[in-house]
């Protein structure tokens, strides 16, 4: 009875974000529109009226995987209970009054617009940019706090679900691929770890595991420390680094981790992250990313992702959602590769041979 009672509780949070997301985003869109002019409204597909109903069944399936990896102790019940309430309540109301800006830079297609005091000048030029349409980009405080309740909204409140399929594949994949090596000895890499989600939930899966964390982003450094040293345990390592330059020796990770990443990245620094973790993963070590799904993965769900790059400033999308990951990964060196779908999110887990070539 109490497992029962359990699920349901995490059934009805995850159900009251999704209506929160979907009221949030209906609501502000109808405010914005009657002050402003819909952004590519030429451009933008017709949604089918079943198209809801199945991202309503996808969902349910997901939250479903997501229980039943927690009933085999793939990790703790209580991870699915994470949910950043305070910043919720401290940066929604910031978040909302940001949306104006959001809507004025879209319509103008200004996705280089950073506030005086932020230096951009040392960063590469793909990344020199107000990815969708946010503030400041990825550079300012601001952005750090309200991204990680930005994307919940944006994929209706499983985000977190979503980011969490990694964990899976990585645990079972380092249980097979190195058993005689105790959790304490293993390092585990999370490229572009962003605010720390990852991070916290891999520290929660393998607790007593070596975590690392490389972004670009300082601001976004300083909230994944704000996070991470709430939890008990070592502070993963955090440093700040292009993932197509990784500062790690050759080798050194058992396992390294992507989410969100690839979509934003063009199709040749695509390339070199990949073969950056392929160069820094150990022989037998695993490589496990997290991104959008992509054309024809869900042939229903083709024309939300032919409008996501035009309602948001997304450059590299439309490329990503045509690219052969496997076809990369295994140009890169790694041997084993396989792929898994959930919900909104497609998964590669690309394992390093144990005899490099």
């Amino acid at each position: 009875m109490t497992d029962l009672l359990a699920k349901l509780a995490y059934q009805t949070v995850q159900y009251t974000k999704s209506s929160f997301a979907l009221t949030h985003k209906t609501l502000s869109s109808r405010l914005l529109n009657l002050f402003y002019d819909v952004p590519g409204k030429d451009q933008l597909k017709p949604l089918s009226p079943e198209l809801l109903e199945t991202l309503q069944t996808s969902l349910a399936r997901l939250l479903e995987t997501e229980w039943k990896d927690a009933e085999r102790g793939i990790y703790p019940v209580e991870l699915l209970f994470d949910n950043p309430w305070e910043d919720f309540l401290s940066y929604y109301p910031a978040l909302l009054l940001d949306l104006p800006r959001l809507r004025e830079r879209s319509l103008q297609q200004n996705y280089r617009d950073f506030a005086e005091d932020l230096d951009t000048d040392n960063y590469p030029n793909y990344y020199r940019r107000n990815f969708h349409f946010q503030t400041d980009g990825y550079f300012s405080d601001l952005s750090a706090n309200l991204y990680d309740l930005q994307v919940e909204i944006l994929f209706n409140g499983c985000a977190d679900a979503m980011r969490r399929r990694v964990l899976a594949p990585l645990k079972q994949g380092l249980e097979a691929g190195f058993p005689s090596v105790p959790a304490r000895d293993l390092r585990i890499l999370d490229i572009a770890c962003g605010t720390g989600r990852t991070l916290k939930f891999l520290r929660a899966t393998i607790p007593q595991a070596n975590l690392f964390g490389v972004d670009l982003s300082t601001a976004y450094l300083r909230k994944a420390a704000q996070l991470l040293g709430q939890l008990p345990g070592e502070l993963p390592q955090l440093v700040g680094g292009k993932v197509e330059e990784l500062p790690y020796r050759g080798g050194y990770f058992h396992a390294a981790t992507s989410v969100f990443l690839f979509h934003e990245l063009p199709g040749t620094v695509r390339q070199r992250a990949i073969e950056e973790c392929f160069r820094v993963i150990k022989p037998g070590g695993w490589f496990v990313i997290c991104d959008s799904i992509q054309l024809g993965d869900v042939p229903e769900w083709d024309s939300l992702l032919h409008n996501f790059p035009i309602s948001f400033h997304e450059p590299y999308y439309n490329d990503y959602i045509r690219d052969d990951l496997e076809r990369r990964l295994h140009r890169a060196g790694f041997g084993e590769v396989y792929t898994q779908m959930h919900h909104a999110s497609k998964y590669w887990v690309a394992r390093k041979p144990q005899i490099e070539a």
